[in-house]
């Protein structure tokens, strides 16, 4: 791709509006260029990812020039030019992408005000967030500059999907990572985020959500902190015109909503659904088979808590933290060696990955001796189900030797079985087994890495962990097309 030509930056920001990368786990040096905003093409020129810059002053004539004169061609807002402020792509001298916001006119008139407060955000950096790098106040302009985000928003991806719904465990994770970033922003001080939706959440080159930075600063300096229907908005905003840091777990809340139901759903009509225990009618129909009855139940019970009329009767966001966390569950509970977890999600995922036994036995499910093998799946599966190790080694034992087409869900659950008995090399060759059968599934890397590190080969597990990540990476992402 080429690139556009632009000056040199404009006049730095004193030394305290600075802000480099925090070091460990408080900025990613491995942030992708992008920004708030949603596009095609996420990469530098030669497709390389580099570190985010220090925060700092830009020149109009800069961005203008990387914006192409704030071509109407390259609006990024979901609203195009019909959006109170407008967010463009653009991409500086060098190659780099960004999103550039801007205000309408005289939003800011004092120009001091709005740099102080661009260079505050500025200052907070996360790997969960779309980091502001920079601003720009010349004449009426009011222009803050954030990396760029080559995924579209979640918005796009709930409510105008084209190939395939966004999956549950993606919606965990946007549920945990934006908790993550509100808590990262609440230790930095900044405990306000203004009109919290779905807009807000974008996915970075990786396919990894993150919480755009533009919300820690209000539309104007005495505008409107909420730009979404009324419905949508906390009630103590509606009766004072202020946001208070219980306003963000109200919003955080109809965000639940949205990854629950995979519609903008009113909080009052969600919340007499949840009273009626009409779960069924909150979720999302796509999302049939992908989840958990209890892990659906804690993510409603969470949306319920964060949407109480009464501030002070919302959780906090440790709280959120503590609740979305565990629910993140694979391979954080296989490099755990949580094997309690690790059962859970055996008998959470079933059958389902596991087409080919599927298709054996409902295909020939008229004859005898494939109900025999039925009865015997079914005997293993609850011996497996109440941790009868030893059973259901003797049940699935007996189904390996029926079944004419393998199974590696089968080979997975016994494997499972071997490790709990102390059987550790049977456990790896049973795993080893399930990948033959699915050479991509996940969980069969995770078994073996369990089963490696009970053997003592530190080093060949946590490979093992790394190629199941890898996977569950590319099987996560695979609603991107």
């Amino acid at each position: 791709m080429g690139c556009f030509q632009s000056k040199p930056a404009g006049k730095p920001l004193p030394p305290d509006a600075d802000a480099a990368l925090p070091p460990d786990d408080s900025a990613d040096p491995e942030a992708a260029n992008g920004a708030d905003g949603a596009g095609a093409d996420g990469d530098d020129k030669d497709g390389a990812k580099r570190a985010v810059p220090v925060f700092r002053e830009f020149g109009l004539a800069e961005l203008r020039a990387a914006t192409k004169g704030f071509s109407a061609d390259l609006i990024v807002s979901e609203s195009g030019e019909k959006a109170p402020n407008v967010v463009y792509r653009g991409r500086l001298d060098g190659g780099r992408l960004i999103a550039v916001k801007r205000f309408s006119r005289l939003s800011w008139p004092d120009p001091q005000q709005f740099l102080a407060e661009a260079a505050g955000v500025g200052k907070v950096r996360h790997k969960r967030l779309v980091n502001l790098i920079g601003c720009c106040a010349e004449g009426d302009e009011r222009l803050l500059v954030a990396e760029y985000m080559p995924n579209d928003t979640l918005s796009k991806h709930l409510f105008h999907w084209d190939k395939q719904p966004l999956p549950w465990e993606m919606r965990l994770r946007v549920a945990h990572y934006i908790a993550q970033a509100l808590d990262h922003c609440n230790a930095e001080n900044r405990k306000i985020y203004h009109d919290l939706n779905a807009y807000r959440v974008l996915f970075d080159e990786e396919g990894d959500p993150r919480l755009s930075s533009f919300g820690l600063m209000k539309n104007s300096r005495d505008g409107k902190s909420y730009s979404t229907n009324l419905a949508y908005t906390p009630p103590e905003f509606l009766r004072t015109g202020r946001v208070i840091a219980e306003s963000v777990i109200y919003s955080y809340g109809t965000v639940l909503l949205d990854l629950l139901s995979g519609k903008h759903i009113p909080p009052s009509h969600a919340l007499d659904l949840i009273r009626g225990k009409n779960i069924l009618l909150l979720m999302d129909s796509s999302l049939e088979g992908q989840y958990a009855n209890d892990d659906a139940s804690k993510l409603v019970d969470l949306a319920s808590k964060c949407l109480q009329f009464e501030a002070r009767d919302r959780p906090n966001i440790k709280y959120l933290l503590s609740s979305v966390g565990p629910l993140q569950k694979q391979k954080e509970a296989c490099a755990g060696m949580d094997l309690t977890a690790v059962h859970d999600i055996l008998l959470k995922t079933g059958y389902k990955d596991d087409e080919g036994a599927e298709n054996e036995l409902s295909f020939q499910e008229w004859t005898q001796q494939v109900q025999e093998m039925l009865n015997t799946k079914k005997f293993g599966d609850i011996a497996f189900r109440d941790k009868d190790f030893k059973t259901a080694i003797d049940y699935y034992s007996k189904l390996v030797g029926m079944m004419s087409v393998p199974s590696a869900t089968v080979f997975a659950r016994r494997s499972f079985s071997y490790l709990m008995n102390g059987q550790s090399e049977l456990a790896l060759r049973d795993a080893m087994q399930a990948q033959v059968c699915m050479p991509e599934w996940p969980t069969a890397f995770y078994l073996q890495a369990l089963a490696l590190s009970k053997l003592g080969m530190e080093t060949d597990a946590q490979d093992m962990l790394n190629d199941g990540a890898t996977f569950e990476a590319k099987k996560q992402n695979s609603w991107r097309g």
